[in-house]
């Protein structure tokens, strides 16, 4: 499955990239900070119940006439316990995203894109003591964990304008890593002055 979501995920990316080598030169890029924003939502990584998650981007402008570049910091952070025992994963990540935006007639602006990450898993399950009975106990104990991950984000959604400088947005994204996730996540984003 992971194989075959890359290749789709390669194979949409060659196709915008080289849609846009072949744009007339008249359109140049606009690299440069261009907007700032914040999103939340729901984030459903493997193996564990759905959390909610929260994030903050900067969007760099375009690569090409069609090709949007942001980069992202995303959190979320799930905790679950029983007979006293407590389990809790978080995952700090930072990232950069390549978009393609769909040529539409509308105000509603739709996307696709994909990109990397880098996540910072940290793991922790704590054990409470345990009393066996007749002044024997066994103590209780934490065992911690980290790892840093490289990450791969397929994904899109769509935007619409709010006001002049304020653009909300909805988006999906499905992120391969070492703990698979899937976010639903809604935000606004703001236009900086130039």
């Amino acid at each position: 499955m992971k194989k075959a979501l890359f290749a789709v995920a390669l194979f949409l990316t060659c196709i915008a990239l080289s849609q846009n080598a072949m744009a007339k030169a008249a359109k140049s890029s606009d690299l440069g900070l261009s907007r700032l924003g914040v999103d939340a939502g729901l984030v459903d990584p493997e193996a564990a119940s759905s959390t909610l998650g929260f994030g903050a981007f900067a969007d760099w402008g375009n690569l090409s006439p069609d090709v949007r570049l942001s980069s992202q910091l995303g959190y979320w952070s799930k905790s679950e316990g029983d007979f006293g025992a407590e389990a809790s994963v978080r995952d700090v990540s930072i990232g950069a995203r390549a978009k393609y935006m769909f040529h539409v007639k509308s105000k509603v602006q739709p996307y696709a894109g994909a990109g990397l990450g880098l996540h910072f898993f940290h793991t922790k399950v704590s054990f409470p003591d345990v009393d066996m009975g007749g002044g024997f106990i066994v103590p209780g104990f934490t065992v911690e964990d980290s790892a840093t991950k490289l990450g791969f984000d397929l994904g899109g959604g769509v935007s619409k304008p709010l006001s002049p400088k304020t653009d909300l947005f909805a988006d999906l994204w499905y992120t391969l890593a070492d703990i698979d996730q899937f976010s639903m996540k809604v935000g606004v984003s703001f236009l900086l002055s130039r």
